[in-house]
């Protein structure tokens, strides 16, 4: 503008992300079935992504993505489960290799379960599209309690293996 220059970048990956999403479409597929937002709170390097169909039929009070926090106050949500062991990841960088073989590990396993999950909805549609819906609600909310519930395992992993700065082995020694 006005013949000057400007470079505005823009950091990924910070401790100030509050959550991020990767929007998937597939024409190919009815609409609450083939839209899919890959979902994941904190930091965008450290997080999880989730799939959270379109077809959702109703938010779930109880579901640990409805709860999450910015302020990280709430242990059983998705971004408190997260930030209370985050403090830790910033001063001891060699933990984000024990965070990335989990990440693999509950995203690979989302991954490898959407082609069967897709179908299982799909038939369901073809008989009625509440019942996708519904399936797809309980595909959701189940993955994403399972993610917090091996997240917060994860936390206190490292917590253990990480204490005082010394990097212990899986058997604590």
């Amino acid at each position: 503008m006005d013949g000057k220059e400007y470079i505005n970048e823009r950091s990924t990956s910070t401790q100030q992300t509050g959550f991020s999403f990767v929007a998937q479409s597939r024409g190919a597929l009815p609409g609450p079935i083939g839209g899919v937002l890959w979902f994941g709170v904190d930091d965008t390097a450290a997080t999880v992504y989730v799939p959270m169909y379109a077809g959702i039929a109703r938010p779930r009070a109880t579901s640990p993505w409805a709860r999450a926090r910015s302020t990280g106050s709430d242990w059983e949500s998705a971004s408190g489960c997260s930030t209370g062991w985050q403090l830790y990841l910033s001063a001891l960088p060699d933990m984000i290799v024990d965070v990335q073989k989990v990440q693999r590990e509950l995203e690979g396993d989302f991954a490898n379960r959407q082609a069967a999950v897709d179908a299982a909805a799909l038939e369901l549609y073809k008989r009625s599209p509440e019942l996708a819906r519904d399936y797809l609600t309980r595909y959701s909310h189940e993955a994403a309690e399972r993610t917090v519930k091996r997240w917060r395992k994860l936390g206190e992993d490292l917590l253990v293996k990480y204490m005082d700065g010394n990097i212990k082995d899986e058997l604590g020694a």
